[in-house]
């Protein structure tokens, strides 16, 4: 019986010095990790959610009144997606790997819990996204994916096959990084009516915006993770002909 998808190699996966472009590419997905989680993960850390609501901070305003138990997947959520975003590019520096691969291990073992704990966390908090039924079905793909994608991830490792390995990886960071790519999205989208001629409201228009982020955010990411992971000659996945 065919399957619908089939994982295939679609190169010789051979190593490869890291140029210019893989170091600035790197570079900018670390730093736009640093800052997004120094910008939306820390103020929770600062105050009450219930301060922090008064404030119209992040998503302090949809939580300040939720049950305890939500609350603190909220916390989880954020507490593992941060580490999460931080830990992940420093499993991707070549370096690390090659000069010390205990440290590169131990990175990968906080990185893959971090992510159990972000996707546990933020199943239990889609239902209640502002976002309605989108936010529901977009954030709870999402966390289903990060955590399925992270368990590949782990069985391939586990079993030494370490190209699978990197390419289970390299989605699961895509996935990881739709923290950025949400506040990257955002804001593009509520000031697209300003570029279109259209009129605008701030009432009308962050609603608008929010709805299209909760699948924006991660699915064009495992697009390009596929093509990366393509490019690279590492196992990768395509319709069957």
């Amino acid at each position: 019986m065919t399957r619908l998808i089939e994982p295939v190699r679609t190169a010789p996966a051979v190593a490869r010095p890291g140029g210019v472009r893989s170091r600035v590419g790197w570079t900018f997905v670390l730093l736009t990790a640093v800052a997004i989680v120094a910008y939306s993960a820390v103020p929770y850390f600062t105050a009450s959610l219930a301060d922090l609501a008064g404030q119209d901070v992040g998503l302090a305003p949809t939580y300040a009144a939720a049950s305890p138990f939500v609350q603190g997947a909220l916390y989880v959520h954020i507490v593992g997606g941060a580490v999460a975003l931080v830990a992940g590019p420093l499993q991707f520096w070549r370096g690390l790997r090659t000069r010390a691969p205990r440290v590169h291990r131990w990175i990968g073992r906080v990185y893959l819990v971090a992510v159990a704990v972000g996707g546990v966390g933020g199943l239990v908090i889609a239902p209640s996204s502002p976002a309605g039924y989108v936010g529901f079905f977009g954030f709870g793909a999402l966390g289903v994916l990060w955590l399925v994608t992270g368990w590949r991830a782990y069985r391939a490792i586990r079993r030494g096959d370490v190209p699978s390995h990197r390419a289970w990886m390299i989605r699961n960071y895509a996935l990881t990084y739709s923290g950025v790519m949400l506040r990257i999205w955002l804001p593009l989208l509520l000031f697209a009516p300003f570029v279109l001629g259209q009129s605008w409201e701030i009432d009308t228009a962050f609603p608008n915006a929010y709805a299209a982020v909760p699948f924006l955010c991660w699915l064009p990411n495992l697009v390009f993770a596929e093509w990366l992971i393509r490019r690279r000659g590492l196992p990768s996945y395509r319709l069957p002909v």
